[in-house]
């Protein structure tokens, strides 16, 4: 009997068997969706092959496809000592290369060897590089796979030229430093020219330079770049980091606002009164006495000042020009020094000096050649003989 006290007779209750575990509730989106026997952790997906002329499978190109750049005339010594290794590195691709000095540009367009759709694009960045001063060994890295390319065009970010030309310094550095890092940690090739820079390297590098360019010439330094990478490079290597925000390790760089000194403003005078109302046009006629005038005699009293003005005017730059013909001004020879004038005792002194050597080459030397045969005892006398007539 039932402990409730009822006349059925209840059946013994089953044996509960041990609940297993609860599968997670699929959505119903994902109610049919079944493993694919792709889903494979193994592979990775995001891996670019290589595109070969197998996987064309209509083989050639239907049309042709060509782009043209133009370049600078300080490249074209270059480009013509290069332009057969230009050949070369676009044959294996099947890509026609032409280099057209008179128009100065470069075109490239497909053949009908040609089989990869997308090189093309390619050879159309390998020129555009080459025209921005990109060395052919380096801009011929854009024609493999995963090497991508920016141009980023500097010229229009800023008005002021001085400020342009210090902040492009700037982004290269002393003896280029500050470039060469920017190099080392983005592992791209950069080049700075004129009003453009050229970066080439893989996607994640370039569009790292094309931020530090961009930033560099809104005033922001690239060294404060240059560490954030630093220290992105040094967490990147650390495993226990690789799932964590690294914001708390990134310096923050907060922009300080440099006081100036402002300029003086002279404050205008304020008056009660109103300024006076400035007269019209036709009081100033009046006032002048022309407001009676024809307009015709008016009009040729002002273009007749207007050509003396302007005739005043082309005789003034004539002038000017021709003071660049003028020969300049001689130099006034500097006068011989004035010798000083003698007095009447010094003339005397010098003439009787001049008597005295005269009357003594008239006497003559007894002791000299002219005399051979008299004894050295006789020319020692006749000498000693003359210094006491002296």
């Amino acid at each position: 009997k039932c402990s409730t006290g009822s006349p059925s007779a209840m059946p013994d209750k089953p044996e509960e068997k041990p609940a297993a575990k609860e599968e997670p509730q699929k959505s119903k989106k994902k109610k049919h969706k079944k493993d694919k026997p792709w889903d494979d952790e193994n592979v990775d997906h995001w891996k670019i092959d290589a595109f070969t002329r197998d996987d064309n499978k209509g083989g050639a190109l239907l049309e042709e496809s060509s782009f043209a750049t133009l370049f600078p005339q300080y490249r074209e010594q270059y480009l013509k000592e290069v332009w057969s290794e230009v050949k070369k590195t676009l044959a294996p691709h099947h890509i026609k290369a032409e280099l057209n000095l008179i128009e100065g540009s470069m075109t490239v367009r497909t053949t009908r060897k040609t089989y990869d759709p997308y090189i093309i694009l390619k050879a159309r960045d390998f020129i555009k590089l080459l025209a921005r001063s990109v060395t052919l060994q380096n801009a011929a890295k854009v024609l493999d796979d995963g090497v991508y390319c920016d141009v980023v065009k500097i010229g229009g970010l800023l008005r002021n030229k001085e400020r342009f030309i210090k902040r492009r310094q700037r982004l290269v550095g002393p003896n280029g430093s500050t470039l060469k890092a920017i190099e080392l940690l983005t592992k791209c090739y950069v080049m700075v020219q004129g009003q453009t820079v050229s970066i080439v390297g893989d996607i994640k590098g370039v569009k790292q330079v094309r931020r530090i360019v961009l930033d560099c010439f809104k005033n922001i330094h690239p060294v404060y770049h240059v560490k954030e990478l630093m220290i992105k490079r040094e967490l990147a290597g650390n495993p226990e980091l690789a799932g964590e925000n690294w914001d708390r390790f990134l310096p923050k760089f907060v922009k300080r606002n440099v006081q100036r000194k402002k300029k003086k403003v002279k404050k205008k005078e304020k008056t009660l009164f109103p300024p006076e109302q400035q007269p019209r046009k036709e009081d100033l006629l009046l006032e002048s006495g022309e407001y009676f005038v024809p307009k015709e005699e008016r009009d040729r009293r002002a273009m007749a000042e207007k050509r003396a003005e302007a005739k005043l005017t082309s005789e003034k730059r004539q002038r000017d020009r021709q003071t660049d013909y003028i020969p300049p001004p001689k130099k006034p020879r500097k006068a011989a020094p004035e010798e000083p004038k003698e007095s009447l005792s010094d003339l005397k002194e010098k003439l009787k000096k001049k008597r005295r050597r005269k009357q003594e080459e008239e006497d003559g030397d007894p002791a000299g050649p002219e005399r051979p045969d008299l004894a050295p005892e006789r020319v020692i006398f006749c000498r000693l003989l003359d210094q006491s007539r002296g």
